[in-house]
């Protein structure tokens, strides 16, 4: 049985890690995603998340929910320093004034002076991701550029890109005056781009991993069930586990308090045989995966 005053420290140690950037930020390794929570019930999930421990809230204008946040944000008894919060600039946005006034309304809806970070959501606008060559270069260098501004601003702490590949980051650091501090890509096991990975981190742009346990669809595959019973865990806490060693910002999405502090139960170390193992895991698809984007329902 497990001493529970040394089990709950540890708990408490993995809300304390943390990643500087490349800016001197700091933002917790963990933190928790929040795509299809809905806006009414948003707040309530932040609230138990940062009872928990979480320190790390992530969001974006097309999940719809940055009212719900915000208002959790607000009112979840922390004090706002102590918190990390993130949004997302809207996909479609490939003008400056589009994702400018995109930044001042996210700041609006969720009621803050500032967001510690905020991201370009993908390169291509949803609709056409992996439709159409046209990687939307000078787009991309707009919304970056009010970004940059914001940031410049002090309505951003970080600033950032999501769903980046690697001739998107390089076509954006040709004319960009302040590098990207995260890339925020799909990461699990089964789908661990390590060129793109190590790409980035050679840039010293920190990696975050969205959908680290693949959407559920790991919990189908035997394979992975048995390692995590050899170190006597779940296999979202494999999975979890997997993207941290990585060097990654793991970003579990879950609306369910039980599942939240499960998802932090990670007092364990896949050791570097079972790292490769699972680096190179066979490819299942999952919810976002090449040729299967998702579309945020309207919100587009």
């Amino acid at each position: 049985m497990k001493n529970m005053g040394n089990y709950n420290r540890k708990v408490n140690e993995m809300f304390d890690n943390s990643i500087v950037l490349n800016n001197g930020v700091k933002i917790p390794q963990l933190g928790l995603g929040t795509w299809f929570i809905d806006d009414d019930k948003a707040a309530d999930a932040v609230k138990a998340a940062v009872e928990i421990g979480y320190r790390h809230i992530d969001t974006a204008q097309a999940y719809g929910n940055e009212c719900g946040v915000g208002e959790g944000v607000r009112t979840c008894g922390i004090l706002r320093d102590e918190l990390f919060v993130v949004s997302k600039v809207a996909a479609e946005h490939k003008n400056y004034e589009e994702a400018m006034a995109g930044i001042n309304e996210t700041l609006e809806k969720m009621g803050l002076d500032y967001l510690d970070m905020m991201i370009i959501h993908s390169p291509q606008p949803w609709v056409k991701v992996n439709q159409c060559e046209d990687r939307y270069v000078e787009g991309n260098r707009a919304a970056w550029k009010a970004l940059e501004d914001a940031y410049k601003a002090g309505k951003l702490k970080a600033i950032g890109i999501s769903n980046f590949l690697i001739e998107d980051i390089a076509s954006l650091l040709e004319t960009a005056k302040i590098k990207p501090m995260v890339n925020q890509i799909l990461l699990h096991i089964s789908n661990t781009p390590m060129e793109l990975v190590e790409y980035c981190q050679k840039n010293n742009i920190v990696v975050e991993a969205y959908s680290p346990i693949a959407h559920g669809e790991i919990l189908n595959q035997p394979e992975i069930t048995t390692i995590a019973k050899k170190y006597g865990v779940t296999v979202p806490q494999l999975c979890i586990r997997y993207t941290l060693q990585l060097g990654a910002i793991s970003l579990p999405k879950t609306g369910n308090p039980e599942h939240m502090k499960s998802n932090a139960e990670l007092d364990f170390e896949i050791s570097a045989e079972d790292m490769e193992l699972l680096k190179n895991f066979k490819k299942i698809k999952s919810y976002g995966d090449s040729g299967n984007f998702p579309v945020y329902g309207g919100k587009m």
